[in-house]
């Protein structure tokens, strides 16, 4: 009688493993990227590796502007706002870093030891406050010299869900998501 249980317990855990199995496995393979998905991803990334760093930067750039242009038209900026907004767009806009630059930092930190390595990304964190001090600070001051209709219109833009008031390029799959307006 003990052999007949043994055996039906066995045969129940045996089951429930491949049971479980087939579950993770079709969820794996539901969630997969088309290959046809995949091929354009690493299609757009071999064009941005193979695209200049400066060339990257002007074109970053240019979708800025761009989307600053767009946020103006959207906000009816008027003389009155110019000054606010000048100072908006001027405190907001991309902070440039080369690769050769971060490149260098990396070297830099591989020569440092853990304490100086924590200090270092410390004092980095620190600057990132403070940049995204400056933003919010730019915002809240653009923000007051709006009318009620235009701070209406400047809550609806969705620049500041997508983008995380970074201001940087997020790469090519950020771009599906539609203009940042």
């Amino acid at each position: 009688m003990q052999s007949t249980t043994t055996r039906k317990l066995i045969a129940a855990t045996l089951a429930a493993s491949l049971t479980s199995f087939a579950v993770l496995s079709f969820a794996q393979t539901a969630s997969a990227p088309s290959p046809e998905l995949r091929a354009q991803h690493m299609a757009q990334r071999a064009d941005q590796q193979a695209t200049p760093p400066s060339e990257r930067q002007a074109k970053m750039q240019q979708r800025h502007a761009e989307r600053q242009a767009a946020l103006k038209t959207a906000l009816g900026i008027t003389a009155e706002q110019e000054p606010a907004w000048n100072a908006y767009v001027t405190r907001t806009g991309p902070e440039s870093k080369g690769k050769g630059e971060r490149h260098a930092k990396r070297e830099d930190m591989a020569k440092l030891t853990t304490p100086e390595r924590l200090d270092k990304m410390q004092a980095h964190q620190a600057e990132r406050a403070a940049a995204m001090t400056r933003r919010i600070d730019a915002t809240r001051s653009l923000y007051s010299a709006l009318t009620p209709e235009q701070q209406k219109r400047f809550d609806t833009q969705a620049h500041f869900q997508r983008a995380g008031m970074h201001g940087k390029h997020r790469g090519a799959h950020h771009e599906s998501m539609g203009p940042r307006s």
